[in-house]
């Protein structure tokens, strides 16, 4: 009886490592372009908005297609989806690495964004599906933890490969990573088959209660995407720092999201979701005006102070509002409502790096950044992060009327 026990608690741990490692590359792929989007700008002559569309790209990516990998999982198998997508992501980075051209890095680029649609959200509904009710938390904080593993690696690989392989490394390594992931998960994963159903959609998976939670969802992810986008920039242009020192401190709120994140699931499993969601947007929004402030008074202090706020207010958001979304969701609807939630976030991904950074070119008065002074990289700094402020009161309020409804129901 023991030893049963004890060979399905290390089956659950060997899943759960397979499906951390295929959202930390997902994450990954999202956070180690920044890093090079200097050197590109370099190596193809272009402007800061044409290799923004690297990043872009991906997050197009992403957002194009959470829902239907959610649903193919549902369908066809979470695991039979996931092993796809790890392939399908593998490829992409190959050919990411080997462009000769910025559109078809850019076009790799979102292929490889719609191969981790299928890692963030099938690794979700998989958790899901294997966790018992009373660790889902801790679950959901586990993957929470491995996505913001991924932010932190992201800039501190980029920062090493750039100077070493130039901007093509950050793309290659991605490759052999993907291939891992994928004989893990072929070897690991149980077969999920979803349900198949010629009636069921995407429309009978969804639950108008649930829209708070994917309104504000959106609007966090564009808080934190908008911290990748234009932490670089002020950070090389504003500051002065060199590449190696720009990952470093750019993985420093990531790193503190790592130790955050299971501890935040923690708190969901005891506390529940309610007090953790309003706890996690309230650090956000103080973290936000912190960067628009402190940077400005004290310099690259104020910065690593303010992102310390900001990002374990993150971790507690995503570990509650995750849980609190996926709650009562049948187990053939799992898949389409975590790509509901993926297409929530990527949504506000690419707000963050398409809208915020246009705040931030706004702010400074120029597109082009290489050439523009340190007070105005500061007041472009300011300026965007008194918008994310002001995003994440309005967050505050759209879940607290939502709260208030539900209550008098």
């Amino acid at each position: 009886m023991k030893q049963a026990e004890t060979d399905r608690k290390e089956r659950t741990g060997m899943i759960a490592a397979t499906l951390a490692l295929a959202m930390l590359l997902a994450s990954l792929g999202t956070s180690i372009a920044n890093i090079a989007l200097p050197a590109l700008a370099t190596a193809f002559s272009a402007s800061f908005g044409a290799v923004q569309a690297v990043v872009v790209a991906y997050l197009a990516g992403l957002t194009a297609a959470v829902v239907v990998a959610g649903r193919l999982g549902d369908v066809h198998g979470l695991k039979r989806m996931l092993v796809a997508g790890l392939g399908l992501f593998a490829v992409a980075s190959l050919i990411c690495g080997l462009a000769p051209s910025l559109p078809l890095l850019v076009a790799a680029r979102a292929v490889q964004g719609i191969g981790a649609a299928f890692l963030m959200t099938l690794s979700m509904a998989l958790i899901r599906e294997t966790a018992g009710e009373a660790r889902v938390g801790r679950a959901m904080g586990l993957l929470g933890t491995m996505s913001a593993l991924g932010m932190a690696l992201g800039p501190v690989l980029g920062g090493m490969l750039v100077p070493a392989t130039g901007w093509r490394g950050v793309f290659l390594v991605q490759a052999p990573l993907a291939g891992l992931a994928l004989i893990l998960a072929i070897a690991i994963l149980p077969a999920c088959a979803g349900v198949k159903t010629s009636s069921s959609n995407t429309r009978t998976a969804f639950d108008r209660t649930i829209v708070p939670n994917l309104v504000v969802n959106l609007a966090v992810a564009a808080v934190m995407m908008t911290t990748l986008v234009v932490g670089p920039f002020y950070l090389g242009f504003g500051l002065g720092l060199k590449e190696m020192l720009v990952g470093l401190v750019m993985s420093v709120g990531p790193v503190i999201s790592i130790f955050s994140g299971v501890p935040s699931g923690r708190l969901v499993d005891a506390w529940g979701t309610g007090r953790v969601l309003a706890a996690g947007l309230l650090a956000l929004a103080a973290g936000a005006f912190l960067l628009a402030l402190l940077p400005d008074a004290i310099g690259l202090a104020g910065y690593v102070l303010a992102i310390g706020v900001l990002t374990p207010g993150y971790q507690l958001f995503q570990a509650a509002n995750n849980v609190a979304t996926l709650a009562g969701v049948p187990s053939d609807r799992r898949g389409t409502v975590s790509g509901l939630l993926g297409l929530s976030r990527n949504v506000g991904l690419v707000g963050g790096a398409a809208v915020m950074g246009a705040v931030f070119a706004l702010g400074t008065g120029t597109e082009d950044l290489a050439h523009a002074a340190p007070a105005a990289i500061a007041a472009g700094m300011r300026l965007t992060f008194l918008a994310a402020g002001g995003l994440m009161i309005a967050a505050i309020v759209v879940m607290g009327l939502a709260r208030r409804r539900a209550a008098g129901t």
